[in-house]
Formats: structure tokens, C-alpha cells, sequence
């Protein structure tokens, strides 16, 4: 059996997104989402509720929110086993992906704590809490008090310097053609935009040659 050339076994380097409110590319899709997340501490309500799209950029939203109020981030899914009480005693709370089983009491605790305590608590989901089959009216109730705002999928010119921000991420320079064909050939979504980006890294570190329109097309097509 012939040995592996180095080509074929590409070491994927970490890489760190820069998360920044600098970083942020605002666009029409993500501006009101950005312009109510920013204002803080001056919203309108207590309790904010981002929806959208995965990779649509709510992360991104919550570093931001996290970085301007010392906020405690947790997963969701985490609320039945945390002590709710004490998160909102010690800074505001963000509360990411509450779409899928989700602890509805101890939500509900932790927005009556949070109001108790004048803290904010910042709720990303996938989707408007209509959808996430609650069964606990008073919950429904506290979540209608929740300011929503929402995050569409990229329009082109979003798309196209969402590409340029993750493959400057990944100090890769890709020429202005290669992004243009990549842009129109894509599925449209910062999901997929992360995907196709990590894909070509890997595929031009195997390679050990530069990112062009071939490969992108080669890369694409094993998508279909």
C-alpha cells in the first residue's frame, strides 16, 4: 500500500471569528435587529426576543449584547438545571435557541427573576414562541411582553461580504471573481456560507494551491 503524499492530509488550522460589534456587517435584513440589540441599555422592554434563520448572525448579536453588558450567555436547553435566581442577580442573561425543548417554568422563573431584578434577558430562537408548543399560559403571557425583532436571510451584497469577512477570518485572500462566482451559485444563507468557507479552506490546504473558480465549482458540485 503506497504511503499518503501531505497533500492528502491536510491539518485544519483553529481559526477564531471575529465576533465584534466592529465585525458586524449590517445590512437591511439585520439592521433593526442590530440597531435594538445596540441600544442597550436603552430598550424598550426588559425582555427582547431575536428570531431568525440558523446562521443568520443572532451569535454574533448576542457576543455583541454580551460585551456591552457583561451578559451571561447559556444554551436553552441548560434553564432546568441552572439555579435562575442567581444568573439574573449577577448581570443581565441571553438565552440561545429556545425553539426546542425548552424548560418552560424555569423560563418563566427566570423573566419574573430578571423583572424582579431589573436585569434584561436577550431570548434568540429559530422561530416566534407561537411555534414552540407552550403549555404554560403564564409563560405565553411573559413572552408577549418580549420586544421582537427579527433577522432575515443575506440579500447579495450581505452574502458577498459575509464571504469576504469569513475568509479574511481564515486569513485566506480570495480574488473579487471567485467570491462574485460563489455568491450567484450558492445556497443562499450565512449557514451555507460557513459551510462552503470551511469546505474550500480545507480543500486549497489539501491541495496546497490557491482558491479558484474550479475548485469552487468542483466543491459546489459535490454539494448537489
Amino acid at each position: 500500500m503506497s504511503e499518503q503524499t501531505p497533500s492528502q492530509l491536510p491539518l485544519e488550522l483553529p481559526h477564531e471569528a471575529a465576533l465584534g460589534r466592529d465585525d458586524y456587517l449590517v445590512a437591511d435584513c439585520n439592521r433593526a435587529a442590530f440597531s435594538l440589540v445596540t441600544s442597550w441599555p436603552d430598550w424598550p422592554s426588559d425582555f427582547v426576543l431575536l428570531a431568525g434563520p440558523v446562521g443568520a448572525g443572532k451569535t454574533h448579536l448576542v457576543s455583541i449584547w454580551q460585551q456591552a453588558s457583561g451578559a451571561t450567555v447559556i444554551p436553552a436547553s441548560s434553564l432546568g438545571r441552572l439555579d435562575v435566581l442567581s444568573l439574573v442577580r449577577e448581570a443581565p442573561v441571553a438565552v440561545e435557541d429556545a425553539q426546542g425543548g425548552i424548560d418552560q417554568e424555569s423560563l418563566f422563573h427566570l423573566l419574573n427573576a430578571a423583572r424582579d431584578a431589573k436585569r434584561q434577558v436577550l431570548i434568540t430562537s429559530r422561530s416566534w414562541p407561537g411555534s414552540w408548543n407552550l403549555t404554560l399560559p403564564d409563560l405565553a403571557s411573559r413572552l408577549r411582553l418580549a420586544t421582537p425583532v427579527e433577522v432575515a436571510e443575506p440579500d447579495d451584497d450581505l452574502l458577498r461580504r459575509v464571504l469576504v469577512k469569513l475568509f479574511a477570518d481564515r486569513q485566506l485572500f480570495v480574488e473579487a471573481a471567485v467570491i462574485e462566482f460563489l455568491v450567484v451559485r450558492m445556497e443562499r444563507s450565512l449557514e451555507a456560507a460557513n459551510q462552503i468557507v470551511a469546505r474550500l479552506d480545507r480543500e486549497a490546504l489539501a491541495a496546497q494551491r490557491r482558491i479558484t473558480r474550479p475548485m469552487v465549482a468542483a466543491v459546489l458540485s459535490r454539494e448537489i
